[in-house]
């Protein structure tokens, strides 16, 4: 992997994330190249990486082994199809971190038939705690697949599915999930300030009881439902806070969330890849 250029196009944030990542894992800072239009965004990354940087996408790209779309959904279809002509030579890989765009509809952009890997990080990818989902089309071969995985791997955990229909329920599970746990995260720090604690000590009960119990699960061999049970005592205070949240249709209304966050992907899914 270290012997591969690589080119970001587009410098935010999960550029920044992703070339942090990178940098930590030990990749050269002289084999990343970046492209933006924005001079602040440039600077910030050279500044910050000491990597190469453009405001011309054909001479960031020029050389490059693996280029990964980092721009904004809305923007991709147009940068799609201006790049598709540079890449013919070359046939670099591509990965794309944008979300809701399919990759049948990114390769037709391109041209059809390029190696192309769609991903679904998450924003705790900023801190390198990040869950990937990663889909290859049929042009990719297995050693791009394991480069593609080996870049996102630097931002945290990857997974590969193999049917694309899956990536909407990816985007409902992790793509959107962090939010779900802010809220909840909120919702306890503003119910332990009703009940009479500061509201700095209610913060922080509330951030490290949530990073506690997901690092306790992420170590232990048991399931989360075990877990659950261990800390429940008979008649205790756990049991009868679980037995609110049931009794006011807690598992229901997630599963309704994650309905609403797969419908959604779906259907910007099909907006983002209409041809313009």
């Amino acid at each position: 992997m270290n012997e591969s250029q690589l080119c970001f196009i587009g410098a935010g944030n999960m550029a920044r994330s992703l070339i942090g990542g990178l940098l930590a894992d030990g990749f050269p800072a002289d084999r990343i190249r970046a492209s933006d239009p924005d001079a602040g965004q440039r600077e910030a990354v050279a500044q910050r990486f000491g990597v190469q940087v453009f405001a011309d996408n054909a001479e960031a790209l020029a050389g490059a082994h693996v280029l990964i779309l980092a721009v904004k959904p809305q923007g991709l279809a147009a940068l799609a199809r201006e790049l598709a002509p540079q890449l013919d030579a070359a046939n670099p890989l591509l990965i794309s971190v944008a979300a809701g765009i399919r990759a049948s509809d990114l390769d037709r952009w391109l041209g059809g038939n390029r190696p192309l890997v769609r991903c679904m990080p998450n924003t705790p990818a900023l801190v390198q705690s990040g869950a990937t989902a990663l889909y290859a089309t049929a042009a990719v071969n297995d050693a791009q697949r394991n480069l593609a995985e080996s870049i996102l791997r630097a931002v945290g955990l990857t997974l590969w599915v193999e049917d694309e229909t899956q990536m909407d329920a990816v985007t409902a599970l992790s793509g959107s999930g962090p939010a779900y746990f802010f809220l909840m995260i909120e919702a306890m720090q503003q119910a332990g300030t009703d009940l009479g604690l500061p509201a700095d000590t209610a913060r922080l009960l509330a951030l490290q009881t949530a990073f506690g119990a997901a690092r306790m699960a992420l170590e232990s061999e048991d399931p989360p439902g075990r877990l659950r049970e261990r800390v429940t005592s008979p008649g205790g205070t756990t049991e009868r806070a679980l037995a609110a949240l049931e009794d006011g249709g807690f598992r229901a209304l997630v599963a309704r969330a994650m309905q609403a966050a797969q419908a959604r992907s779906r259907e910007l899914a099909e907006q983002l890849g209409a041809d313009a």
